[in-house]
């Protein structure tokens, strides 16, 4: 067990920020949530068992984030407009592509359904291991690894246009339980149980 020592933050700001901007799909929103994550460590002091200092950053990150949606789901929601949102390449007039292509990768991760955005962030965005992303997240490293997989072919798929569409397997695995379960219930077509006819 050790105190988490302030200073040391700043090293762990810009990942964190990468982390933020994946999750929130906005450098302002971004922004503000690093921000008010610092100021939750801050607030008072915090004793790391035998974690990592990253690791726990991201747990705080990510419960700051869940506990904004919350609160969000309470307002009013405002779009952002394209022309609105700055480019991620600190000079966008030397590459304007790099930065539409950035930001069109952040939009597509930030609509990502959440299990699936959290483990792409923890191990793509802020480069933590496997097992330590299925620590932070509290699942299992299998259970990461499929969201992973799952999320990286979902992003692939939005910004390749001409990317193979899902085969029906695929497909019915993202369907819901109980809209494939009506489905295999018409599927049966008119088979009577127990042999009567």
């Amino acid at each position: 067990m050790r105190t988490l020592d302030p200073q040391s933050l700043t090293k762990h700001v810009d990942r964190l920020y990468r982390a933020a901007w994946a999750l929130c799909g906005s450098r302002e929103d971004a922004e503000d949530l690093v921000q008010e994550t610092f100021a939750r460590v801050l607030s008072r002091p915090r004793v790391l068992r035998g974690d990592d200092e990253l690791y726990y950053l991201m747990r705080v990150l990510r419960n700051t984030f869940l506990t904004g949606l919350r609160t969000a789901s309470r307002r009013p929601v405002t779009v952002a407009q394209l022309e609105e949102v700055a480019a991620a390449d600190p000079r966008p007039t030397a590459r304007p592509e790099r930065a539409i292509e950035v930001q069109e990768l952040y939009e597509q991760i930030a609509a990502l359904p959440e299990d699936f955005r959290l483990a792409l962030v923890a191990v793509d965005v802020l480069g933590l291991s496997y097992r330590e992303a299925s620590r932070a997240l509290r699942v299992r490293e299998a259970t990461l690894t499929t969201r992973l997989f799952r999320a990286r072919r979902q992003v692939a798929r939005a910004l390749d246009p001409d990317a193979a569409p899902a085969s029906a397997a695929e497909q019915r695995r993202g369907e819901p339980a109980a809209a494939r379960a009506a489905r295999e219930e018409r599927g049966a077509g008119g088979v009577l149980s127990g042999g009567e006819q």
